[in-house]
Parts: C-alpha cells; structure tokens; sequence
C-alpha cells in the first residue's frame, strides 16, 4: 500500500482523510493548521483534521509555514527533516491553508496530489464553492490535481461533475466533500494498482478565480437585482453571512435564505430598491433594483436564526 502524508485543516478535508484511512492505506504523518479559539470561550481547539488524526493515532505536525526563506524557518526546516525522514510516496492535500514551497512538491516520490472543489480551470483559487453558487453556475464539481507551483493550474488527474440547483453554500460543500472523498481513494486505488498517474493540462480557455470572501460582501446591495441577489445568500451561508437593514431596526439583519420571485404582492414599476412591499407568514418582500426578494430566513443580532413566520411577530415595518 501506497504511504500517504496528508495536509488539508477543515470538515472537507477531514472526510477525505477518514475515507482514505478507511480504504486501508498507510498515513503515517498528517499536517494540518495550528490550533485556532473557537466558541464563545475562545478557546484554542484543534482543526477537524487534526482531530481525526489523534483518533487514529496518526502523528501531526502544524507549521505555521514551509518556507524555508521565510519569517519561520525553523519550522520549515523541522517539517522537512520529519517528511524527508518518512519519505513518503504522495502527499494528499485538501484545504491545507498553507502554500506548498518547491521542495515540499518536489518531495513525494508521485508528488502532491490536490482536491480542488470545482471543475478546473474555472473557479480556480480560495472560495470555490460560493463563487460558483454566486455566478449561477449550473454544475460544479470536484478535481483532482497533480500539483504545482502556479495557483490551482496544475495537470487533472481525475474529475466529477455535480449539478448546483438551489443548495446554499453549506450544502454544496457537503456534497463535494463526499464526492471529494470518493474520487481521491479511487485514484490513491487507482496509483497503488499502476504505479502510473494519468494526467491533462487544464485547457487555457474558460480560466476564472474564486476570490477569498469579504466580509464587506456581506451587505447586500438591494439596487441590484433580486435573481442575484438571492445566489448571494445562499453562496454566503453559512459565512460570512449576507445582512440588510430594514426599517425600524437599529442593525442590520442576517438572511440565511431567500428568494427571487415574480408578481409580488405590493410590487410597483415605481417601488425604490429596499422598499418593504409586503410583510406575511411567507416572507417580507423587498423591491430590488429588478424585480422583488423575498427573505425566508433571518437572524436579528444576538439572535437565534429564524424562519420568516417567527421574524414578523416580533418586527413590523414603520407605516409607509
């Protein structure tokens, strides 16, 4: 069996390793980010990677960088020392947060195998999966990458598509963290069996990059139109969270969930973007830039999240 160092931090990544641990093969280091606070105490808590790695008793190591040149280079030096003395036959890597320097690509006898959650070349870069749901795509996917130096470019090993219908971004990242899951183990199987893996650059057409999220994209402009608008709530849940403000509340509301939808009630060619067009048990409707957003789901600040039937109990609109 193939001997795996695996590298990736969050819930994505942690399903893959379980998957590959459970298809049998040898991990005998995993690298993951340091221990970050978390909840309301603010206490240091160690990544979802992590904790599947102590399950498993599986040594972990968490540089804070691997470059050898940078502001940690002894870390860098210890992390290459522990990789070079395992030498491994490939590294998996899944949502590590760290970039991989020359000598840790060039290290593995098969290199550094990446799970990107699109279908490359589109999509490229940190936040894929809300990206996509935010442009409209009607499919996304999961790539499986040889990697190299450049961003997300390099040659495809392995690929599955997935249709984006109405998932928020959590839902999504469910699904492709599965799917992720699936094809790595298949192509680890797949590199056990041959000693071979097969490869295809990415087409140099339809190249995109899914930029980092903003917090200051949480706010949504209500001029723009509500088709949009509705992808950005569901690309931003469950962060950063898309607000608005709505009259007679001094902070902006979170809305988990909303919808575009034709013939309103209350809808007017002369209605100005913001304006509350109906309040009921389905929804508060607001006038958008073109045509009417209906907000399902909201959470006041300090609040629990709440379906739109709860919300209005406790909120009215100003009269006009």
């Amino acid at each position: 069996m193939l001997n795996v160092v695996f590298a990736g931090t969050p819930e994505f990544a942690r399903q893959a390793l379980a998957a590959i641990l459970q298809a049998g093969f040898s991990v005998p280091l995993v690298m993951t980010q340091p221990d970050r606070p978390a909840g309301r105490g603010m206490k240091l808590t160690p990544s979802p990677v992590k904790q599947q790695a102590v399950a498993h008793n599986i040594p972990v190591i968490q540089p804070v960088s691997l470059r050898l040149d940078g502001k940690y280079p002894d870390e860098a030096a210890s992390a290459r020392q522990t990789l070079q003395a395992l030498q491994p036959d490939v590294m998996v890597v899944a949502a590590y947060g760290l970039i991989l320097p020359q000598w840790v690509l060039d290290l593995p006898r098969y290199g550094c195998l990446n799970i990107h959650a699109s279908l490359l070349p589109r999509w490229r870069g940190a936040a894929p999966i809300q990206r996509a749901i935010e442009a409209g795509d009607s499919q996304t996917g999961i790539a499986i990458m040889q990697m190299d130096a450049g961003l997300d470019t390099g040659n495809v090993i392995a690929s599955e598509t997935l249709s984006i219908v109405d998932q928020n971004a959590a839902q999504l990242h469910d699904e492709l963290a599965v799917m992720g899951a699936r094809q790595i183990v298949a192509v680890l199987q797949a590199l056990d069996k041959d000693s071979v893996l097969h490869s295809s650059p990415q087409p140099q057409a339809g190249v995109t990059y899914a930029a980092k999220l903003d917090k200051r994209e949480a706010a949504l402009d209500l001029s723009e139109d509500a088709v949009t608008l509705a992808r950005r709530v569901r690309a931003f849940n469950p962060a950063p969270g898309a607000s608005v403000m709505l009259p007679g509340l001094d902070s902006p509301v979170k809305v988990w969930d909303a919808c575009a939808i034709e013939g309103a009630a209350g809808a007017s060619a002369s209605a100005v973007p913001g304006q509350v067009l109906a309040v009921t048990p389905e929804g508060i409707d607001l006038a958008t830039g073109n045509g009417t957003l209906r907000l399902l789901q909201l959470q006041k600040a300090g609040g629990k999240r709440q379906p739109v039937a709860v919300f209005v109990t406790g909120w009215k609109p100003p009269q006009g």
